[in-house]
């Protein structure tokens, strides 16, 4: 028996866990193992049992906004924060504490009720914390490297702690120095004075631009392509008439070609094989290179070269 089917027999974790549900795309397959972590206490335990076990695959879900599990599922350990992990202060400085577990939103929400400004944008963005430190998130004018002041990262590979200044993190459009050997545990921002009222008002109007210029209410991850320098990726898929270009149950979102939703029918595999598909037209009609945002889990068949209709 392994490390970590010991801790499956002693209820830590969870063997062939279902991960549908922790994404916004509703579907993909099993995970080996899979655990929510409250502290940082079962966090070690954890990454203990994890590395005598030779360091198999793992993977940290979020909110699951940008994450796409591939329908065999994924053979290896999947952990979600939680616990102490979701939990966040606000100093009497305008300080914000928060674990990388926040949802981005209750940022957002909570700074504004608060008197606090300059997060207002992160309502917008579906994902959590730690994720928008991995990304640099943005949006709406901003992005996390404008009000970051540190990161908490935990090494998977040592499970030694450190924390990382802006400079460090190094930061740029949608790219970090986070790897995949590093966890971020929690993240201070700066905020600056602003009264609730104004604050509900910029939330008001960011809700408000999503609901009119991208889909909601259907399964998607978010903008599935980073923007190239000095152009944006929908504003080119449009170009090529791609709106609504559908390969199985997914398709090109007619109201945001950067979103790509899928069906009640859809698989993980139709959403690898469109964004493989787009990128291949886009390629080929503009010589254009997108470079994905939305991270693909598990192991996906080679996209066949078809036609969507």
């Amino acid at each position: 028996m392994t490390a970590l089917d010991r801790l499956v027999a002693g209820g830590t974790v969870t063997a062939a866990a279902q991960l549908a549900g922790l994404t916004t795309y509703k579907f993909g397959g099993p995970a080996r193992w899979f655990a929510d972590v409250g502290s940082m206490e079962e966090l070690t335990s954890l990454l203990t049992a994890w590395r005598a076990d030779g360091r198999p695959p793992a993977l940290v879900v979020g909110r699951g906004s940008n994450l796409v599990v591939s329908d065999a599922g994924f053979e290896g350990l999947v952990i979600r924060l939680a616990g102490e992990f979701a939990e966040m202060v606000i100093s009497s400085d305008g300080i914000v504490t928060a674990g990388a577990a926040v949802p981005l939103p209750k940022l957002a929400r909570t700074t504004v009720k608060a008197g606090r400004g300059g997060l207002e944008w992160f309502i917008g963005i579906p994902g959590s914390v730690g994720g928008a430190v991995c990304m640099n998130a943005g949006g709406h004018g901003s992005d996390t490297r404008e009000w970051i002041i540190d990161a908490e990262i935990l090494a998977w590979s040592t499970g030694e702690v450190k924390t990382w200044g802006r400079d460090d993190l190094d930061l740029s459009y949608r790219h970090s120095a986070v790897s995949d050997d590093d966890l971020v545990l929690s993240a201070r921002f700066r905020t600056v004075s602003r009264s609730p009222e104004e604050g509900e008002e910029m939330l008001r109007e960011i809700t408000q631009w999503r609901r009119l210029h991208q889909p909601g209410g259907t399964y998607n991850a978010g903008s599935v392509f980073k923007n190239p320098p000095g152009d944006a990726a929908g504003r080119i898929i449009d170009s090529l008439g791609l709106k609504g270009f559908t390969i199985g149950g997914a398709s090109v979102s007619e109201r945001h070609a950067n979103f790509f939703e899928a069906s009640h029918e859809a698989s993980a595999q139709d959403v690898y094989d469109l964004v493989v598909a787009i990128q291949r037209r886009v390629r080929e009609e503009t010589g254009v290179e997108l470079v994905p945002e939305v991270r693909f889990a598990g192991s996906f068949d080679p996209a066949p070269a078809v036609e969507g209709r």
